[in-house]
């Protein structure tokens, strides 16, 4: 009984070979094998195989290409349509099509514009078995328009104020891509603070003080034509709320100024969207971006939430700082209410965002090409979805099927193509077409009707080898129409299949289930239809099964020892196995201790991280076996600790495999001293270019012992190895033999190549030259080549020795050169250097900055711009422009001081800047040069400008001089720097009485022309305190502090004063030294002679013999008035010390008239003295506090000792 296969039969093949071919489609329809020979014989109706996109967006400086790739049996013929009419491309000078193609060349680069092929184009590819047809190929060349001219006002805003920087960028196509820079093109910094929005707007949700630039640009990158659109800059200013009133004061009223409310804390408000609810609407598949941007200070942080629902946990980003949230791939799942929340420390607001996906077509069934046998029956489905539900139409051929020819054996029903009974005039290129608002979906699908004959498509005499006990699988791929039946025989004389041993397969495949010894043979397929048979013969060899016949066995050994694992593998012996050893199912350890032979692992000295699961495999083509077993590491028995050390030096150094440029070396270990050597490290001498130095070669783990060495051409090798271990490394070993290598040309050229003038009219260009490794060859030499980059010029080269610099003579002032250096030898060239830019000699600069003005910005400080000069002029690299500033003196000064000129550079190409620094009232001059590499261009017009009046300097010196009972007089210097024209003098004083108190303090008023006055109507024997400085129209400048005293009524003080004292002589001078007064020395030489009478009378009593009981009590019983004398004599000696002088000579220091000046020191008799308020009464002593500082605020106090003077002692004692 022979087995057949027909058609219908559903059993499907449960084996692990894949099935090739799938020759049953649809109610009996074929398939087309992917057999290219079998497809070059048979008729098929045309494919589209590529095509342009449908919104096909073309750069219009470049041809149009519009792809239109189809295949077919004959060739298919190509046409086109243009907007819905036919595009005869014969008559279009301009447009070709390629050949053997449908793809349309539309030559707009000689002439003509893009603008004229806009419109909508359709390809039909046509045989005679029907046409198909491309999608609807919308063509549109790109814009990059630039912006409307238009006139920004700088933006001037409160601190903490909401801004929204526009962008508005030119609709151009496609849609630009928005980025905001500086003038550096530098990004501007952005975060939770300051974002750019969907629509390209720059949001700030409060402004700071360093948001005030002037150079806020939007750009507009167009990535299709690359070009890049700039809007004007954008000036913003943050000031404060005092600020800013300044600012408008001279043109707002009151009412108008600024409030301090904005710039405090305040809940969020959204500056996008508007209103507390919005609308979104996007397209399924797509990325949905929702946006909320908010003000407010502190600045608010963005929540996002989906109403009733959650959000995508794979598919939710967030984005710009958590103010944008995108979901990718949406679908209609996600269509909903989205609420942002903003809140800050003050509140919280929200807005909810309502949205709808809709969907353009997508395929639920897309039709499949078709092939039936004549009188099949079959069928095209076109199941499309979307929201809304899209409408199907159908054409054939590319026309609509309501206006194609009549088909009796079709029908159609909505979304399907029934066809029954069909001939080969069905067919035909079928086109289902499914589309809604949003857009549409085109699918072709030819219907081929066939008559073939069948035909056998696996290759004949195929080998299947199978392992024992295992399913086999046979292959017999045919192809036929109508579908052939297929039959399976064994053996030359045809012994056919049972259907209870085997399975047959639809696609022709025989399946054996356990394949056994006996089934080893030869097999034949026979396909048959109306049409004629096909057969084929394949071969089954049945092997023995691979199997381990030894397998590994659970170990436990201590550390430092050695375990080994045996594997012993039988196989078939037509198969060649390969055996792989595992642990914990990974690879081996790469360690030299782990050692694999035929059937054994061994591993030496274990440690605990060898521990594990051991896994021998045994693979061959057919099959694969395993065994594994497990080992156990435990403590080793103690044993005496070994002598650690560096290794011995490597020995038998051995150069083979000698060529150009490698050699391998060889060496042998020295003992490793119980430390395993972990690497081994080679070293190289060069003995031409670098006697007795040497050079690390490579490493080598410690394994190795040998190495492929790379090597350098005309270099005399000697090579030395050392070893290295955990302790440290090894003496190097002896050097290995010679190795002299051939010459070859450089493999690279001079490095740090730099083309830069030292004059005018030369270039010098210089190099790091090659060492002598890096040579190559004898013979070293250069090629060095230039040449004018902006001109039309060949290459100038010279040959030059060894050198790193070469001059190139006669060249005009600063002009670009390319420049290369070329490496050489006496065997060739080095490869071909790259080209680097260089410039010949600056000269100085031609042309002095014009428009030179001056802005003078305050007293001290003024603004100088100028216009920069043109670029040729400069001759050189701008350095910057350099501002030479001097104050102008008069004639008189002129002559006795040189005038001392100010100099501020200002780097690159600035063109304003800002001089520091200036006296007020002042004439200056200033002039502007630009600056190079070479010097200084020559000086702008000198610009002579004027500081306005600042206010003074405190006066020079004030004097308190002839004091009375009732008046003081004051004289004074003008200060040193009027910085002005003085208007007047301010006096204000106050008296202080006995408890240092101050008193009511009192203004006057005096001319600027006076330089004393006359204070009167004082209190007499009074002390006061004067504070005294200058004006100018700018206001009143620093003051001088003084004090004074007024004189005592001379009737009162007449009766206690020195005879040599006047009762009307007024206080000259705040410090008397008494030391010079008559009476004082007088009355001191009266004391000293009663002193010295004292002294003699005791000496006369105690010489007058022994001590008897009278005597003792006299001296008991002194005589009282000796006794105050013997105080007072102690007390006199003190005083009269040079020590006790001192402080009167200090205080002398200070001038006699009472002149303070700024720079006099602070030093008074309290520094100098025992704390004394030293104070003099109307015979010249010190009764007042002496202060000769300067005091800095009129209410201050005034401080002093309480500690009695020694002058008022003295005159206690007289």
């Amino acid at each position: 009984m022979q087995l057949k296969i027909m058609p219908k039969k559903k059993r499907l093949s449960a084996g692990k070979v894949p099935l090739i071919l799938f020759l049953c489609q649809m109610i009996s329809a074929l398939e087309v094998p992917l057999d290219q020979k079998l497809l070059e014989d048979l008729v098929q109706p045309p494919t589209i195989t590529q095509q342009s996109p449908k919104d096909y967006i073309i750069d219009p400086r470049e041809n149009i290409v519009i792809q239109c790739e189809a295949k077919g049996k004959p060739p298919p013929s190509f046409s086109w349509t243009r907007n819905g009419t036919h595009f005869d491309i014969d008559k279009d000078p301009l447009v070709t099509m390629k050949p053997g193609s449908g793809t349309l060349i539309i030559n707009i680069m000689s002439e003509g514009k893009a603008e004229t092929y806009e419109g909508v184009y359709q390809c039909t590819a046509r045989n005679e078995r029907g046409a198909a047809i491309s999608n609807n190929i919308v063509i549109r060349p790109s814009r990059s328009p630039l912006w409307t001219k238009e006139k920004l006002e700088p933006m001037i805003l409160q601190n903490g104020q909401p801004l929204v920087l526009p962008c508005r960028p030119p609709i151009g196509l496609p849609p630009a891509i928005i980025f905001w820079m500086d003038n550096s093109f530098q990004r501007l910094p952005q975060s939770e603070r300051v974002s750019q929005g969907l629509n390209g707007d720059l949001y700030f949700s409060n402004v700071l003080p360093e948001d005030t630039r002037e150079d806020y640009i939007c750009y507009a990158r167009f990535n299709h034509t690359q070009t890049i659109q700039q809007k004007q800059p954008i000036s913003v200013k943050v000031i404060s709320v005092d600020e800013l009133n300044d600012t408008l004061a001279a043109n707002l009223s009151d009412t108008e100024f600024y409030s301090a409310r904005s710039s405090r804390e305040r809940p969020p408000t959204f500056l996008t969207p508007e209103g507390n609810a919005s609308h979104k609407e996007e397209l399924r598949g797509n990325v949905l971006s929702l946006e909320c941007i908010a003000e407010g200070l502190p600045t608010p942080i963005i929540y996002w939430i989906k109403e009733d629902g959650t959000l995508p946990i794979n598919r939710t980003f967030y984005r710009n700082f958590k103010k944008t949230l995108q979901i990718t791939h949406v679908s209609e799942a996600d269509s909903g209410n989205y609420q942002c929340i903003a809140k800050n420390p003050l509140g919280a607001i929200h807005h909810t965002i309502s949205v709808t996906v809709k969907a353009a077509p997508y395929w639920i069934v897309a039709p499949q090409n078709l092939v039936l046998s004549p009188g099949e029956d079959g069928s095209l489905i076109c199941r499309a979805n979307g929201n809304p539900k899209p409408r199907i139409s159908w054409l054939t051929n590319g026309v609509p099927v309501e206006i194609a020819p009549d088909d009796p054996s079709r029908k159609i029903d909505g979304d399907t193509i029934i066809f029954s009974n069909v001939q080969e005039r069905s067919s035909a290129v079928y086109q289902c077409n499914a589309s809604n608002e949003y857009g549409y979906l085109l699918a072709n699908a030819f219907v081929n009707v066939l008559a073939e004959p069948p035909r056998i498509l696996t290759s004949a005499n195929t080998l299947y080898q199978v392992i024992a006990n295992s399913p086999a699988l046979l292959d017999c791929a045919f192809f036929g129409s109508p579908l052939p039946t297929i039959e399976w025989f064994k053996g030359a004389k045809g012994r056919a299949l049972h259907e209870d041993i085997y399975v047959l397969h639809e696609n022709g495949t025989l399946e054996i289930p356990v394949a056994q010894k006996d089934s080893t043979g030869t097999y034949t397929c026979v396909a048959r239809n109306k049409l004629g048979m096909a057969k084929n013969e394949v071969h089954l060899e049945i092997k023995d099964p691979t199997r381990i016949i030894k397998q590994p066995e659970y170990a436990i050994v201590q550390r430092g020892s050695t375990v080994s694992f045996e594997c012993k593998v039988k196989h078939d012996h037509t198969l060649i196995p390969t055996v792989m050893w595992l642990k914990d199912n990974g690879e081996l350890p790469n360690d030299e201790r782990f050692t694999v032979d035929k059937d054994h692992l061994a591993v030496t000295d274990v440690d605990d991280g060898d521990a594990g699961t051991y896994t021998c495999v045994a693979n061959t083509t057919l099959d694969k076996v395993s065994a594994s077993a497990v080992l156990s590491v435990v403590a080793p028995t103690p044993t005496p600790a070994p002598i650690y050390d560096v290794p011995n030096p490597p020995i038998d150094l051995e150069l083979t495999n000698q060529l150009d440029k490698s050699v391998q070396l060889s060496w042998t270990p020295g003992d490793d001293n119980n430390s395993p050597i972990t690497k081994f490290i080679i070293e190289y001498e060069d003995t031409i270019h670098e006697v007795g130095l040497w050079h690390h070669q490579a490493e080598v783990p410690g394994t190795q012992t040998t190495a492929q060495l790379m090597l350098s051409p005309y270099v005399n090798y000697s090579f030395r190895v050392t070893a290295v271990n955990n302790i440290g490394q090894s003496l190097p070993s002896k050097a290995s033999e010679q190795y002299f290598t051939k010459a070859a040309e450089p493999d690279t050229n001079p490095t740090a190549v730099e083309g830069l003038g030292s004059e005018p009219d030369n270039l010098v260009i210089t190099w790091k030259p090659l060492n002598g490794f890096e040579s190559n060859g004898p013979g070293l030499q250069y090629k060095v080549s230039w040449r004018q980059k902006d001109g039309d010029d060949e290459w100038t080269s010279v040959l030059v020795a060894n050198v790193s610099k070469y001059i190139v003579s006669g060249t005009p002032t600063f002009v670009p050169y390319l420049i290369k250096v070329q490496a050489l030898n006496n065997v060739g060239f080095a490869p071909e250097p790259a080209e680097v830019m260089g410039h010949s000699g600056e000269d100085l600069p031609m042309v002095a900055p014009g428009n030179v003005q001056v802005n003078v910005v305050n007293n001290t400080l003024a603004e100088v711009h100028w216009d920069p000069v043109p670029l040729k002029s400069i001759r050189g690299h701008l350095q910057g422009y350099r501002i030479y500033y001097w104050k102008i003196q008069s004639s008189s000064r002129r002559d006795k001081r040189h005038i001392e000129k100010k100099i501020l550079t200002f780097q690159g190409s600035k063109t304003h800047g800002m001089l520091p620094g200036l006296e007020p009232f002042s004439h200056y001059a200033l002039n502007v040069r630009v600056v190079n590499g070479k010097g200084e261009g020559p000086a702008s017009p000198d610009r002579v400008f004027h500081t306005p009046e600042g206010v003074p300097s405190a006066p020079s010196s004030l004097k308190i001089v002839n004091p009375s009972l009732d008046s003081l007089t004051l004289e004074w210097d003008p200060p040193s720097h009027p910085n002005g024209i003085l208007t007047e003098y301010t006096l204000k004083y106050q008296p202080i009485n006995s408890t240092h108190e101050l008193g009511p303090l009192l203004d006057l008023k005096i001319p600027a022309n006076k330089t004393s006055w006359i204070l009167k109507n004082l209190n007499f024997s009074t002390r006061y305190k004067f504070y005294f400085y200058a004006h100018t129209s700018a206001g009143p400048g620093s003051h001088l502090t003084e004090e004074a005293v007024t004189t005592m009524d001379a009737g009162k003080m007449a009766g206690i004063l020195p005879p040599d004292v006047g009762a009307g002589k007024a206080m000259a001078s705040r410090q008397v030294d008494i030391a010079t007064q008559g009476w004082f020395i007088g009355l001191m030489c009266a004391v000293a002679l009663l002193i010295l009478i004292l002294l003699i009378v005791c000496f006369i009593r105690r010489n007058k013999g022994g001590k008897y009981p009278v005597k003792e009590k006299e001296d008991a019983h002194a005589d009282p008035e000796i006794q105050p004398m013997k105080e007072d004599d102690g007390t006199f000696g003190e005083y009269s010390d040079a020590e006790d002088h001192k402080p009167l000579k200090k205080g002398s220091r200070t001038p006699s008239d009472r002149t303070v000046k700024k720079e006099d020191s602070d030093d008074s008799l309290v520094d100098y003295g025992e704390g004394v308020n030293g104070q003099f009464n109307e015979d010249g002593s010190f009764i007042g506090q002496y202060s000769g500082k300067k005091e800095k605020e009129p209410a201050e106090g005034n401080e002093s000792s309480e500690a009695p003077s020694p002058v008022n002692a003295m005159n206690s004692f007289v």
